[in-house]
């Protein structure tokens, strides 16, 4: 049954008084209309016992401030009231009632009183007029007898912004009898137990409709990281824009074709120690093919294809060091040694990319760690240019919703010309670098055994930083490491690069 609280009074008002408010209701029995919004959903619950239409409410009532104006008048009249016919100091009235800044201001503009500099302990405050008309004060005690109705719209938001009055939404419901109404209702059942059914009980019962539309309690599951949603949209892109994907899986390489084949010099500073993470063990690579080996070595040595090489002696035993990859352009080298070795039917072009880890001995700082994600693309076809790179790369960038680029000129040893790319970091407010980019040299690509007409453009940047650009991060070690916050993997929606 319906208690005897308020749902069971409302069902008594709604039988003799159909439309009700529930504000009505509230003020009728002297309680909060939260307690009635209450009862009203109780009875809800239960069927079509009743109807509930919401109504939305506005008036307008006085503030603490306003209700003492109403008592002692506008915070001017006050101050006028308090000026003696003779004048008064003005540091002593401004110390002598409440408001008195807001009062003397006012009682300035409307020229009920002025002020004699001319006295020897400080400025006089005098009354200008022999009487004054509070029409603050009539207009606050209009508002509150009738909240608001038939007073300027333009008065009363001035009597708001002086903090006099303020406006008062409710959220109401109007009541009345449901299709199945009545004063004596009984509760629905909303569990069907095998005592139900064995006992025939259940046909006697009334049972609340299930809500097929109700949300059920989110089941507890995995999060992905912000990494893991712009890696997956980053390889969405290069799969719209026709890339094939290049199987990125030995994080540790040679330094043959982590280096050598990339017409890196054996003297070159990348190859330290202090910037590569070196193998122990094993610590040499077996199983190079030997012919192209030989190339390798002759066009850093000696020379060939037009260039004049390092003129060094090369080392075998430097190339076979293993080392954690510096990065995946070892993979495209690989990639495109073997499409070197296809050509019986004639060359095609191929663009190719990957996003993978690699590992670099690096100062950690807030845009720098040891191991990142890198992001590689790779387009081989029949004499491109340097412009056909900045195009890529601005169709490329543009559909991660990055416009804002700069290219400076730079030095690789294994692409000429070579670009950096710069994104301007709002977080930061500089320009960050998110990648570098170039034309592979004829000393990499002719030993491999490609033709001479044939060029190839590369551009790598790192997944972390466009991820630090789109989550508005500054400190990388906030998105990878000890330092991240969980949270932050949990709220953040799935990564959506506009264009």
């Amino acid at each position: 049954m319906a208690g005897d609280g308020v749902d069971a009074t409302i069902l008594q008002l709604l039988q003799d008084n159909d439309g009700l408010d529930t504000m009505d209701i509230a003020r009728q029995l002297g309680i909060d209309h939260q307690l009635v919004v209450g009862a009203v959903k109780s009875l809800q619950s239960l069927g079509d016992v009743i109807t509930a239409e919401q109504r939305v409410s506005k008036w307008w009532e006085l503030t603490g401030e306003g209700r003492l104006v109403v008592e002692n008048g506008s915070h001017e009249a006050v101050l006028y009231r308090a000026i003696p016919p003779e004048g008064v100091l003005q540091k002593k009235l401004m110390e002598s009632i409440p408001n008195a800044k807001v009062g003397f201001s006012n009682a300035m503009k409307k020229k009920w009183i002025h002020m004699d500099k001319t006295g020897a302990n400080g400025p006089v405050v005098k009354q200008a007029v022999s009487a004054i008309e509070d029409d603050v004060q009539k207009t606050v005690q209009d508002i509150a007898a009738n909240q608001g109705e038939g007073v300027d719209n333009k008065v009363k938001q001035e009597m708001k912004k002086r903090k006099l009055i303020q406006e008062v939404t409710m959220n109401s419901f109007v009541l009345k009898k449901g299709s199945g109404f009545s004063t004596s209702v009984t509760k629905l059942d909303t569990d069907l137990t095998p005592e139900m059914i064995n006992s025939g009980l259940w046909k006697e019962k009334k049972f609340k409709p299930y809500n097929f539309d109700a949300l059920g309690v989110p089941p507890v599951s995995g999060h992905l990281h912000p990494l893991l949603k712009v890696r997956a949209q980053f390889r969405q892109i290069f799969l719209e824009m026709g890339f094939t994907e290049m199987k990125t899986n030995n994080y540790i390489e040679s330094s043959f074709w982590n280096f050598d084949t990339l017409f890196v010099p054996q003297q070159h500073p990348a190859r330290d120690e202090h910037d590569t993470f070196f193998i122990k063990e094993p610590m040499y690579a077996q199983g190079f093919p030997e012919e192209y080996m030989d190339k390798v070595k002759t066009v850093h040595s000696q020379g060939g294809f037009g260039s004049q090489g390092y003129q060094y002696e090369w080392k075998r035993e430097e190339a076979q060091k293993n080392v954690l990859r510096t990065h995946t352009t070892a993979v495209s080298a690989r990639m495109l040694y073997q499409l070197a070795q296809q050509q019986k039917d004639g060359f095609k072009p191929v663009k190719l990319f990957s996003i993978d880890r690699v590992f670099r001995n690096e100062t950690l700082d807030a845009t720098h760690l040891a191991e990142f994600n890198q992001i590689e693309g790779v387009v081989a076809d029949y004499n491109l240019t340097l412009g056909d790179l900045m195009g890529v790369l601005h169709a490329f960038f543009k559909k991660l919703g990055i416009e804002k680029l700069r290219f400076k000129p730079a030095y690789n040893p294994y692409t000429e010309p070579s670009m950096e790319v710069f994104s301007y970091h709002e977080g930061l407010q500089k320009w960050v670098e998110v990648g570098n980019s170039g034309v592979f040299r004829p000393e990499m690509l002719l030993p491999m055994g490609l033709p001479e007409d044939i060029s190839v453009i590369a551009w790598g940047l790192s997944l972390e930083r466009p991820t630090m650009i789109k989550y508005g991060i500054d400190n990388i070690r906030e998105l990878v490491g000890h330092k991240i916050n969980l949270q932050m993997v949990y709220d953040n929606p799935i990564c959506q690069l506009n264009p």
